[in-house]
């Protein structure tokens, strides 16, 4: 079973046929392109907020090589994604999916080599290394969520196939994402709100307090 698209420029005609594995390749290659820049990176990114809120040196350890892990597996779907794509497919750079896929796929790399060549804390540079490792790390994340909805849009193109489902789907995934990395700039401060409010609502009058207690400086306590 395919499908035979025509297109007619003067007197030439080119016939492109798309059969059943053509198809199973484009998925596939879709699929790990979202596993990738879709989800695994921005998830990643996420998830290394974390640790900014953490004491614990253990936890932070633990979210660092989760956020690496995550990061170098989005790293290797990319990859295959690109040698797929290099492969099977017409690769002639005249859309924006295609040239935005290009790019992408040199800044993941890129990204990849500075996180590899990470200076330790307290070494010099290492401030310099964190806002560009910040801003390439958001840079991937853009671009790739980008160019899965301009991928949906070439496979509706190329197969005339609704992609409104998956496009609703992946829309409703993102602004999850987005949420929460906005909710984790606001949660440390809404945490103090509470602790301070809690404080307030246990904390004696001066007519309660015995002078000995008025000399002690009083902790906060957990509600």
């Amino acid at each position: 079973m395919q499908n035979t698209i025509i297109s007619t420029r003067g007197n030439t005609h080119k016939v492109h046929e798309i059969t059943s594995q053509l198809l199973f390749e484009i998925k596939v290659h879709g699929f790990l392109l979202w596993a990738s820049v879709g989800f695994l990176m921005p998830v990643g990114i996420l998830i290394m907020r974390m640790s900014n809120r953490e004491d614990s040196r253990i936890r932070k350890r633990i979210i660092f090589y989760i956020h690496a892990i995550m990061q170098s597996l989005s790293v290797l779907l990319a990859t295959a994604g690109a040698v797929l794509s290099i492969k099977y497919f017409d690769n002639s750079f005249n859309n924006y999916h295609q040239r935005i896929g290009l790019a992408l796929y040199g800044v993941i790399w890129s990204q990849a080599f500075i996180g590899i060549l990470r200076p330790h804390r307290g070494r010099k540079g290492r401030g310099v290394w964190l806002i560009f490792h910040w801003l390439l790390g958001i840079t991937v994340s853009l671009l790739g969520v980008v160019n899965v909805y301009t991928g949906l849009q070439a496979y509706h193109r190329k197969t005339s196939k609704s992609v409104r489902a998956w496009t609703i789907i992946f829309t409703a995934q993102i602004s999850l994402i987005i949420f929460f990395y906005l909710l984790q700039e606001k949660w440390h401060y809404i945490k103090m709100q509470g602790v301070i409010l809690c404080n307030e609502a246990v904390q004696p009058t001066d007519q309660e307090m015995s002078p000995r207690s008025k000399l002690k400086e009083t902790s906060p306590q957990p509600c």
